[in-house]
């Protein structure tokens, strides 16, 4: 028992001091996005004399956040909902169809995640410069494509991890095999849903440089793009920068806390299996 014990408080001495290092840096963040801008140079590691919360209404007004915050849920949301349901059908259909023609676009699928985004950026966007199609909905389409394979390589695992005789039994009931998916095996792989919805919403929401590449009109702004406007030739608002990544965090946040239980059950999983 004593071995028991002792081994128990060491892991939580570990893990505590593991968390500590994890939120500090969003400890400073927060912190500092209640400076003034000489505080924040001052002492960015704790609080200062200058705290306040004026800097949050300041960002906000300054980023147009409402509108801002339209745009970004607008491109995620619509990227994440076509990733899903794209992905989540292709692999299906990969794991479920036996043959060579399945491996090699498994294969292909893993071999695209090593292409770089930076070495077909420059055609990509010539391509849609072409047709004048730079704007939201480019922008979804564009994150869609580069964003399915990986999700596609994770519903394939879970896809195989869920046995065909549910498939079997679906088709003695009568059932097609676009409702087999729809009814009975998309719902059995919801933590992995959870955890493609997740790490998705976190790329494209906090993504820079692809809308920075395809947003040419000022109403059509994400949160990252208005954020540079905090950044000038002479000037850098640092204390409201650090105010509206603050706001910025908050959905994504929310998000994570909703689908944790879905996210924590497929890393289980994927560690049992």
């Amino acid at each position: 028992m004593t071995k028991r014990k002792v081994r128990k408080y060491f892991n939580i001495i570990i893990f505590s001091i593991v968390g500590l290092f994890w939120v500090y840096p969003f400890a400073i963040v927060f912190i500092n996005s209640m400076k003034g801008k000489r505080g924040v140079f001052q002492n960015p590691l704790w609080f200062t004399k200058d705290f306040s919360l004026a800097n949050f209404k300041t960002a906000f007004q300054a980023l147009d956040f409402a509108h801002s915050f339209f745009n970004s849920l607008l491109v995620t949301v619509g990227s994440v909902i076509l990733i899903t349901i794209i992905s989540a059908a292709a692999a299906y259909a990969i794991s479920r169809v036996t043959g060579p023609f399945s491996s090699i676009i498994y294969y292909i699928c893993a071999g695209t995640m090593l292409i770089p985004f930076q070495s077909i950026m420059v055609p990509l966007l010539s391509l849609f410069g072409k047709v004048d199609f730079l704007n939201r909905t480019s922008l979804i389409i564009m994150n869609t494509g580069l964003s399915v394979s990986l999700s596609i390589i994770l519903y394939y695992g879970a896809f195989q991890g869920v046995s065909k005789s549910l498939d079997e039994a679906a088709a003695l009931d009568g059932a097609y095999p676009f409702k087999t998916f729809v009814y009975v095996i998309f719902p059995a792989v919801s933590p992995m849903t959870g955890t493609v919805i997740i790490l998705n919403s976190m790329k494209i929401w906090n993504d820079y440089l692809l809308p920075s590449l395809v947003i040419n009109k000022n109403g059509m702004y994400t949160i990252p793009l208005k954020m540079y406007s905090f950044f000038g030739e002479t000037n850098s608002e640092w204390q409201l920068a650090l105010a509206g990544l603050v706001l910025s965090m908050i959905p994504i946040i929310v998000l994570f806390l909703l689908l944790q239980k879905q996210v924590m059950t497929s890393v289980t999983e994927g560690a049992i299996k």
